[in-house]
C-alpha cells in the first residue's frame, strides 16, 4: 500500500439540503443527529423523518434560526444533519470499485480545485459519466465539505474521493499500474476525438492556473476544448463535464 494513499482522513461537517439528506440516510454514513425545521410541511421532510426513525437517529425539531446558524446560513431547506465525517477512500479503493463493476478504471485527478461548489457538480457528473473515482490533493484544494456535498445532490455518497499527499507520485503509481493519462491544456488533441477506452486518469487543473507544471510532466497526451467565442475559457465543472462525457461515449458507444 502506497502511503500517499490517505484512507483514514476525515472531514466533520453537515449534511445539508433534502436531496442529500435522503441520499445520506440511505447510505452507510454515519449520522449522529437530524435537524428538522419546526411546523415545516413537505413530503421531503417526512421521508427524511421516516429514515431517521428506521436507523433510529434522534430527531431534532428546531427553529430556522437554529438551522441557519448550524449551516452557516446556506439554503438548507428545513434540514441538516450532523454527520461523523466524510470519509476519503483510498488509491486501491478507487480500482476495486472498477473492478466490481467489471471495467476498466477511470479516474479523474483534479489538481487544487479550489471552490466547493465546482468539486459537487465535478461528482456528480463523475457519477453520471461512469467514473469509478476522483483523486485530489490535501493541499491547496477544497476538501469534501458540506457545500460540496449539497452540490453534488447525493453523488458524494456513490463516487469514491481519494485525498493524496503527493499528486505527482500518485499518477507515477497509476501509470506504474497500466492507467494512461491525459490532461487538458490550450493545446492539445481536440477532445472530441478522444478515445477514453482502457484504463484511463484524466487530470483537470486550477480554475485559474490549470495544470502545475511538475504534473503536466507525467501526462502522456494533451486534450483541448476548441472555443470559437471571445471568451477563450470555461469554467472547471463545465470543462470536466465535457471531457468525462467524451470519455463516457467513446468507453460506451450507442448500440445501433
Amino acid at each position: 500500500m502506497n502511503p500517499e494513499n490517505e484512507t483514514n482522513d476525515v472531514s466533520n461537517d453537515f449534511v445539508i439540503g433534502r436531496h442529500p439528506a435522503v441520499a445520506a440516510l440511505r447510505s452507510q454514513q454515519t449520522i449522529n443527529k437530524v435537524f428538522l425545521q419546526s411546523g415545516l410541511k413537505a413530503e421531503a421532510i417526512d421521508e427524511i423523518r421516516q429514515l431517521a426513525k428506521k436507523r433510529h437517529l434522534v430527531i431534532s425539531e428546531v427553529p430556522k434560526q437554529k438551522l441557519d446558524q448550524l449551516t452557516d446560513h446556506q439554503n438548507h431547506q428545513g434540514v441538516a444533519l450532523g454527520v461523523a465525517a466524510f470519509e476519503y477512500a483510498s488509491i486501491d479503493d478507487l480500482f476495486a470499485k472498477a473492478e466490481a463493476a467489471g471495467e476498466a478504471p477511470f479516474f479523474l485527478i483534479l489538481d487544487g480545485v479550489e471552490d466547493p461548489h465546482n468539486l459537487g457538480s465535478i461528482l456528480r457528473t463523475a457519477d453520471a459519466s461512469g467514473v469509478h473515482g476522483v483523486i485530489i490533493p490535501k493541499r491547496r484544494a477544497v476538501g469534501l465539505t458540506s457545500t460540496v456535498a449539497k452540490t453534488s445532490t447525493g453523488a458524494i455518497e456513490t463516487v469514491p474521493v481519494a485525498r493524496v499527499t503527493n499528486l505527482v507520485n500518485t499518477v507515477h503509481e497509476l501509470k506504474e499500474r497500466g492507467m494512461w493519462i491525459f490532461g487538458t491544456d490550450m493545446e492539445g488533441s481536440d477532445y472530441r476525438d478522444w478515445n477514453a477506452k482502457g484504463a484511463v486518469g484524466l487530470i483537470i487543473g486550477n480554475e485559474g492556473k490549470g495544470i502545475s507544471r511538475l504534473l503536466k510532466e507525467t501526462v502522456d497526451e494533451m486534450l483541448t476544448i476548441p472555443m470559437v467565442g471571445s471568451v477563450q475559457s470555461l469554467n472547471a465543472s463545465v470543462a470536466a463535464g465535457l471531457l468525462m462525457y467524451q470519455g463516457f461515449s467513446s468507453r460506451h458507444p450507442v448500440q445501433h
